[in-house]
């Protein structure tokens, strides 16, 4: 696994550190030679796969022949060493073609008008941003067996793409392992003469790196997406919306030890990482929040801890405490070297004060946050810069959190049906002069909106670039004001 993972780094980026056109070409011969024609081949799939998450079947398919060819070709005994070389750059010259079938990135202009092994470190570095939602759709059974029967090698090919396309954010090791155990249990049972129950059995066992899968493409794409800091605060919203009960002090160590695990495991190739730090993380939470909340409580009474990070992170948001006004951060403490901490514990107290609004919302406001501290604590007069831009957010802040109080909050405790209804009424009210038309282009996409990016698990980069639009003008730019 090890050495299946070196390969793919090798093949999905090129790192900051380079060593030369003959370590790259070593290193590929070696695993070619480790794992065999078949193996490196399957695992070029889900390399690039991943990497060009946004590519056609076709498009990954002429580049995995492409590779796979050329270390076929350059990495029997006795070739020339020039032999890889001279294929690698007959390989980056099609990627710069016009009629290149490999996949597309905006980028690949910029890289073809270096030369050399210039361009070719730049190529490798290209990737798709990832999917907004996972789109693999798992057949049911009798149509996996009938694709499988038909062609197993087209079968798995496909599988893999769509598999690590969905999930290319997840780290490799789970990536490969959940990949693995799938076309095994397939090959099982697509001959079983009881092939229900086999998959019955199968998918049972294999129930758990399915959801580590889930879960961990779904941390980490928030954690590239947010970074360490950033994701720190996310997590931290998450939890006091679970358990608003819970203190700063209880809840914020733990959304630091999980932003510690995401650094950790999610760029990382050792095989059990994720699960390792994953589960260690869940315990934690659980000796901390047990006591606290009971929904909390009954996640954490089941032997596999991996379930149990599951079913926390599905619990909904407890009903709004009922608490005094948060208590804003002095000028003073946010200009001191604990600036952001104190920001963070604002953020918290508001999040917990309305628990319908997810945590993408209040990362818009922490953004902004964020922006008031660099460009007032700088100023030659902080005091009034921060003043001033109290005063705007004294305007601004409620009318956001309001409407984002309600959207999401109407959004959850109604069927889809009666929330666009509800959702019509009010734009009704709100933009009386809008045409039939224009309306019902409203409600669509507010409705769109609000099922995408109303939920915990929402995905951040398509829902920050959404939240200024879906909640009009407020809580635009740097007037979105936390200070």
């Amino acid at each position: 696994m090890r050495a299946a993972v070196t390969l793919l780094l090798l093949l999905a980026a090129a790192r900051a550190e380079h060593r030369g056109r003959a370590y790259v070409r070593d290193k590929v011969c070696q695993e070619f030679k480790t794992l065999g024609k078949d193996q490196f081949r399957t695992l070029t799939i889900i390399a690039n796969s991943r990497k060009f998450s946004n590519a056609t079947f076709e498009e990954i398919n002429h580049l995995v022949h492409e590779i796979v060819s050329l270390a076929e070709t350059c990495c029997a005994e006795g070739t020339d060493p020039s032999c890889y070389d001279a294929g690698s750059s007959a390989l980056s010259a099609k990627s710069c073609s016009s009629r290149s079938p490999f996949p597309a990135h905006p980028g690949t202009a910029e890289c073809c008008a270096h030369e050399g092994l210039e361009r070719k470190l730049c190529l490798a570095a290209l990737r798709h941003p990832p999917q907004p939602m996972p789109k693999y759709l798992q057949p049911s059974n009798e149509e996996i067996c009938q694709a499988f029967k038909k062609d197993p090698k087209d079968f798995a090919d496909r599988f893999l793409y769509e598999y690590a396309s969905s999930y290319s954010q997840a780290p490799l090791p789970v990536l490969l392992g959940s990949t693995r155990t799938f076309l095994s249990m397939v090959s099982t049972c697509c001959i079983s003469p009881a092939p229900t129950v086999c998959f019955l059995k199968e998918k049972l066992q294999r129930k758990n790196l399915s959801l580590l899968t889930l879960m961990s493409n779904r941390v980490c794409s928030r954690f590239i997406a947010y970074g360490k800091d950033k994701v720190t605060f996310s997590y931290l919203a998450m939890l006091a919306q679970k358990t608003p009960g819970a203190s700063f002090e209880d809840l914020f160590p733990l959304a630091e030890d999980a932003a510690e695990v995401f650094s950790q495991c999610c760029d990382s190739v050792a095989e059990d990482c994720m699960q390792k730090k994953l589960s260690e993380h869940t315990t934690k939470i659980c000796s901390v929040l047990s006591a606290q909340d009971q929904r909390l409580a009954d996640c954490c009474q089941g032997k596999n801890i991996i379930n149990n990070y599951f079913c926390i992170s599905a619990l909904q948001p407890a009903p709004s405490p009922r608490l005094p006004e948060a208590s804003k951060p002095t000028n003073k403490q946010l200009c001191g070297e604990d600036g952001a901490r104190h920001v963070k514990r604002y953020l918290f107290e508001l999040g917990r004060r309305h628990t319908s609004i997810p945590d993408i919302f209040l990362g818009k406001l922490y953004d902004a946050s964020e922006k008031v501290i660099r460009e007032c604590c700088s100023a030659k007069d902080a005091p009034a810069c921060l003043d001033s831009k109290r005063q705007q957010m004294d305007g601004e802040l409620p009318p956001f959190l309001e409407k984002a109080n309600q959207l999401c909050g109407e959004y959850n405790e109604l069927n889809f049906l009666d929330f666009k209804k509800k959702l019509r009424e009010s734009l009704m009210r709100t933009a009386p002069g809008a045409s039939p038309e224009q309306l019902g282009l409203l409600v669509e996409q507010r409705a769109e909106f609000a099922s995408a990016c109303c939920p915990a698990t929402s995905p951040p980069l398509y829902c920050t670039s959404k939240v200024s639009v879906a909640l009009g003008d407020t809580c635009k730019g740097s007037s979105c004001l936390l200070v």
